[in-house]
C-alpha cells in the first residue's frame, strides 16, 4: 500500500502541490487526475523521490520513504518502475540499453537472464527485433513504448506512469 499524507512542494514562491493526501490500494489501477500544470507530475516525482517532499510523508507499506536514508530509498526503488512523460529514454543509448538499464542497477542477473528480459520487455509493447535502434530512430509511440518497456524490466512492484497514453496509437 502507498498513502501520501498531507504532502506539500513549492517552487520558489509557488506552492505546487498543497496538502495532498490519498492511499493507493494494492492490485488496483489509481489514478491522479487533473487540469494541465495542477501538479500532477510533481506528485509522481514526489512518490518516487525525484522531488524532495517539502512537508508531509510518503509511506510504502508503512515506511515513510522521504525520511529513509540512502540505502532505504534504494531498496524502495528497486520495486517501483517509473514511465516518464517524455519517456526520458537516453539518448546516447540502444533501445536494449536503455531497457536494461534498470536490470543493471538493481539486479545481479547475469548478461543472459537480461538480454531474455529485455528482449521479454520488448515483445510485450510490440518492439521485437529494435535492440540495436538509438531513440532518434524511433518514432514518438515507439520511444513512449520503449520507455513502458525500461518502467517494466524490473517487474516492479509499483508502477507510476505520467500519462501513459499520450503519444501511442489507440490500439
Amino acid at each position: 500500500m502507498i498513502e501520501s499524507k498531507n504532502i506539500n512542494k513549492t517552487f520558489g514562491d509557488r506552492h505546487v502541490v498543497k496538502n495532498v493526501s490519498f492511499t493507493f490500494l494494492p492490485g488496483k489501477t489509481n489514478l491522479i487526475i487533473g487540469e494541465s500544470g495542477c501538479g500532477k507530475s510533481t506528485i509522481l516525482k514526489m512518490m518516487v523521490g525525484l522531488h524532495e517532499v517539502d512537508s508531509g510523508e510518503v509511506l510504502y507499506d508503512g515506511q515513510n520513504f522521504p525520511a529513509l536514508n540512502m540505502d532505504g530509498k534504494q531498496e524502495v526503488r528497486k520495486k517501483i518502475g517509473m514511465l516518464f512523460q517524455g519517456g526520458a529514454l537516453f539518448d546516447s543509448q540502444t533501445l536494449e540499453e536503455n531497457v536494461r538499464f534498470p536490470l543493471d542497477m538493481f539486479t545481479s542477473m547475469s548478461k543472459e537472464e537480461k538480454l531474455e528480459r529485455v528482449n521479454f520487455c520488448l515483445e510485450r509493447v510490440q518492439l521485437v527485433g529494435r535492440n540495436k535502434l538509438y531513440p532518434a530512430e524511433l518514432s514518438g509511440g515507439m520511444k513512449k513504448r520503449a520507455a513502458l518497456a525500461r518502467a517494466i524490466a524490473n517487474n516492479p512492484s509499483y508502477l507510476f506512469c505520467d500519462e501513459p497514453n499520450s503519444g501511442l496509437d489507440p490500439k
